[in-house]
């Protein structure tokens, strides 16, 4: 008998699905596509861990260190002191699995990423995200053989049945059949962020639209920190979205620049001499922005592999050198590349407690839909972390939570949107508007005004709420910069919460988690 619904099949959802099967739990694995189409394939540059392979000396208290300075000091303290400990034996676990991590003379080797300042993160090449989505999906086989595991692909969830603060179950979209189905029970979802809402903006899968987010918004699910978008400092417009040029150029010796009076500026090198253009990604994306509104720059930013060796081309980037061949008709190890930032991934989203808990019983999240490690900028290498633990503590938290019976005579089957294109579009060209890198109070004030004469849909109701989240927080911190409001403060220094209330949307402000005993305080 199924117990627990998992929503997305990606690493978290996976991950999930093994934690569950382990200790003899059925779990159903929902999902829109198969696991080898999630997101998750599209990671490229690496999972972090201090495993001190090195020579550097790490430890998990320089990861923690350098997770909560990334995030600005915004992050659950004891949900990153869990993460940056369970680390190590997650890699090592992966590395059982058969994920082939790179290696020289058969030891594995980690590399620089940004925003850290020891050689923290695993590889496989530029492919990490496609090799970790491989092994996992090989693990939960052996498990649906066993009956542990069922699969409902081609499956999209279109409604949470709660009722009295308390999830019942979820309602999905046979999307081959043309059916609704109702799965009762305990639900966690692991459904990916919301960049989609942005459209052709974003480097993740031109799928995840966001629906799930908008969805848990609607039934009374609280989200947060939705004002903190990060945009990924390289990245090159293809059809329909943006292609990422991964972190890892720049941890192998990538350099950004820009023509000033006809000659290279290295402006990373020249403004952060210590981690040059390794600094995190929200400060790296800033100084981009800056360098393109600025008329001596020529308008372009430009990414410098030409130093890199054969043998890195050869051994660690050969991937990458591929797709920008075969999208740019460049060869990145002859000429630069010009790259422009782009939505990458979304520090905020359905607001969890350390173990994946929302506030609505019998509901858990886990992955990019979750706001959980990240706090005002997420470093490179910690998402993959991120959704492979977060799917083994909500999964285990999911076995405390008590089912709770529906009445089947009140069950009905639920509306099934209907996209309206114009609507999309209008939400969309709104949201890129006003959420851009810098931001005012002016217009972000006119984009929320327009999203108000749309209709109601969910995903109307969700961008809302990140434009709200963005007013309400007059200071620049992370991914958010305000113009107006140009400075941090200690005062802001708490978690966004937007709730959606009669189809009206309400922010207010929830005062981070104390450190509990034996974690150390940020």
């Amino acid at each position: 008998m199924v117990r627990v619904n998992i929503v997305g099949a990606g690493l978290a959802g996976l991950s999930a699905a093994i934690t569950l099967a382990e200790q003899g739990v059925a779990c159903r694995l929902i999902s829109a596509q198969a696991s080898e189409r999630a997101q998750s394939v599209l990671a490229e540059g690496g999972i972090n861990a201090a495993l001190n392979l090195m020579g550097e000396h790490d430890s998990v208290e320089e990861h923690y260190a350098d997770t909560m300075r990334g995030g600005v000091w915004l992050a659950d303290p004891n949900a990153v002191w869990g993460l940056v400990n369970d680390a190590p034996a997650i890699v090592r676990r992966l590395a059982s699995l058969g994920v082939p991590f790179q290696r020289e003379h058969g030891a594995m080797i980690q590399r620089n990423f940004g925003g850290q300042k020891k050689k923290r993160t695993a590889y496989a090449k530029s492919s990490t995200g496609k090799v970790l989505v491989s092994a996992l999906v090989d693990a939960v086989r052996g498990y649906e053989a066993r009956g542990l595991v069922e699969r409902s692909p081609h499956h999209e969830l279109v409604w949470l049945d709660v009722a009295q603060d308390a999830l019942r179950g979820v309602w999905v979209w046979d999307t081959f059949a043309g059916a609704a189905e109702y799965c009762p029970g305990v639900t966690i979802l692991a459904c990916g962020g919301m960049g989609g809402l942005f459209g052709g903006l974003t480097t993740g899968t031109t799928t995840n639209t966001g629906d799930v987010a908008a969805l848990a918004l609607v039934a009374g699910v609280e989200l947060a920190n939705l004002e903190f978008l990060q945009y990924h400092p390289t990245t090159v417009p293809i059809t329909g979205k943006r292609m990422l040029v991964t972190e890892a150029a720049r941890g192998e010796g990538g350099r950004l620049f820009a023509l000033r009076a006809g000659r290279p500026w290295y402006f990373m090198e020249e403004r952060y001499p210590e981690l040059g253009n390794l600094m995190p990604r929200d400060v790296v994306s800033r100084e981009e922005w800056a360098v393109l509104n600025d008329p001596a720059c020529g308008n372009q930013v430009y990414l410098d592999m030409r130093g890199l060796s054969k043998g890195i081309w050869r051994e660690r980037l050969s991937d990458l050198r591929d797709e920008i061949r075969d999208y740019l008709n460049i060869d990145p190890a002859r000429e630069p590349v010009p790259v422009e930032p782009g939505i990458h991934y979304c520090m905020g989203g359905i607001l969890v407690d350390e173990w994946h808990r929302t506030n609505v019983a019998g509901l858990l999240a886990a992955g990019e839909c979750a706001c959980a490690y990240h706090g005002a900028n997420r470093l490179g290498g910690n998402s993959l972390l991120g959704a492979i633990r977060g799917g083994m503590v909500a999964a285990r938290s999911a076995l405390e939570e008590p089912a709770i019976s529906a009445d089947e005579s009140a069950l009905r089957e639920p509306t099934v949107w209907v996209t309206d294109n114009a609507v999309e579009h209008a939400m969309r060209e709104a949201l890129v508007g006003c959420m851009g890198i810098v931001r005012d109070g002016a217009t972000l004030e006119r984009g929320l005004r327009r999203l108000e004469t749309l209709p109601k849909t969910s995903r109307v109701l969700l961008a809302r709420s990140v434009v709200s989240c963005a007013l309400a927080r007059n200071e620049s911190r992370g991914a958010h910069q305000r113009s107006d409001y140009p400075q941090t403060d200690d005062a802001y220094r708490r978690t966004t919460v937007a709730t959606c209330r009669g189809g009206s949307i309400e922010v207010s402000f929830k005062e981070l988690p104390e450190p509990r005993e034996g974690v150390p305080r940020p």
